[in-house]
């Protein structure tokens, strides 16, 4: 068994230096210049010693967002104990993020909208991706609920369902039109629902 670790943990780094090449070439040269073969060859690998790896271009791309969801979450961190209080800044360092890297925002909607088949290799990664972004709002306005700071009335997962789907059609409007101002909008939407800014927020 010790002996099948070893091209086990090989297979398991080259897949990592794969993805975080692919970051790289897409944050420098965006999702148009983000080919199977550009990957490739940033690896040193053939396109089918690259696929290899992943096993079709669909799964290669999926881990590619995957690997990217990963980067960010650390820099949400969902998980903070004041993540709650920081909602509105929290959403906004996302939005911030993701209009530095416009490539990244490309790769997310065609992997959004190709992987709504269900045979996918995707399919099943964009489903549990929307319903963890879902779960975390969710529970951060119950939350804010529980602390006086939101209304009772407010349903927490219709709310989480709303601020989610403004976001990902503001973001598909912002690759037509860059005057579209994602973070205004969602403000607007959030202060309806009654979710504000704290005083940290407004600093930041």
């Amino acid at each position: 068994m010790a002996a099948a670790r070893g091209p086990y943990a090989k297979g398991r780094a080259k897949r990592a230096e794969i993805l975080d090449a692919a970051l790289d070439v897409i944050d420098r040269e965006g999702y148009a210049s983000a080919t199977v073969k550009e990957l490739a060859d940033a690896v040193g690998l053939s396109q089918n010693g690259l696929l290899h790896y992943f096993g079709s271009k669909d799964a290669l791309f999926a881990e590619i967002l995957r690997r990217r969801d990963e980067v960010t979450a650390v820099q949400i961190d969902a998980e903070h104990q004041d993540f709650a209080d920081d909602l509105v800044q929290r959403i906004l360092l996302a939005v911030d993020d993701e209009a530095a890297a416009p490539g990244f925002t490309q790769l997310s909607l065609r992997v959004t909208g190709e992987a709504t088949e269900p045979d996918h290799a995707a399919h099943d990664f964009i489903h549990d991706r929307y319903k963890s972004v879902r779960f975390v709002v969710r529970d951060a306005v119950t939350r804010l609920q529980a602390a006086g700071r939101l209304s009772p009335d407010i349903d927490p997962a219709i709310a989480a369902s709303l601020v989610f789907a403004a976001w990902d059609g503001l973001r598909l409007q912002w690759m037509y039109d860059r005057s579209i101002d994602i973070r205004a909008n969602l403000l607007y939407l959030l202060r309806a629902l009654g979710i504000e800014e704290t005083a940290a927020d407004e600093r930041g």
